[in-house]
C-alpha cells in the first residue's frame, strides 16, 4: 500500500549528565517530505527544564494523527455528498490513564470539530453519518486501541 518514514534524532549537551538522568529529553521529527518538527518528552512526564513544552510530545503527536487523519476522510466523504466545507477547526483532547493491567495509555481521544458549511449545510443526522464513515474509514484510529469519540461544536 504505501510506506512511510520518519528520522527522529536527539542528543544530549556536551555537559548533560546522562547516567542521572539530567538530560534533555528535546529531540527532532524530521519527516520524508523534508519537515522538520521540534518534539519533547511530555512536562507532564518529564519536568522542564528536561523537556521542552515548545516541542510537540508523543501524546500530542497521537491526538493530532487522529484528529488530522479524521478530519481528512471527513473533508472527502462531504465532497462527496455534495456538502461545501468553508471551515474546519478541532479542539482534540487525549486522556491517559491507568488500564486494568496497570500500564499507562491514551484511553480516550475526543474530537470536538467545529465546521463551517458554504450554502446548505447537512442536517444533525447526516452530519452524524458522515462523522461516523469518515471514523470507519481513518487509518489511525484503525490502528489503536484509543476509544475515539466525537462531539461536533455548534458555530
Amino acid at each position: 500500500m504505501s510506506h512511510h518514514v520518519a528520522t527522529i534524532r536527539w542528543s544530549p549537551k556536551p555537559d548533560e549528565p546522562f547516567l542521572d538522568g539530567r538530560y534533555s529529553r528535546a529531540h527532532s521529527w524530521r519527516f520524508d517530505g523534508g519537515a522538520e518538527v521540534p518534539a519533547s518528552a511530555s512536562p507532564s512526564v518529564v519536568r522542564v527544564p528536561f523537556s521542552d513544552p515548545a516541542g510537540v510530545d508523543p501524546e500530542e503527536a497521537l491526538v493530532a494523527a487522529l484528529s488530522s487523519c479524521h478530519m481528512l476522510f471527513f473533508l472527502d466523504f462531504a465532497k462527496q455528498a455534495k456538502f461545501v466545507v468553508e471551515s474546519y477547526e478541532d479542539e482534540a483532547e487525549g486522556l491517559m490513564e491507568k488500564g486494568a493491567d496497570g500500564r499507562v495509555r491514551m484511553t480516550r481521544a475526543t474530537l470536538r470539530p467545529l465546521i463551517r458549511f458554504a450554502g446548505a449545510a447537512p442536517s444533525a443526522e447526516v452530519l452524524a453519518a458522515i462523522h461516523h464513515k469518515a471514523h470507519e474509514a481513518c487509518y489511525i484510529a484503525n490502528s489503536v486501541t484509543t476509544e475515539v469519540k466525537v462531539e461536533t461544536r455548534a458555530g
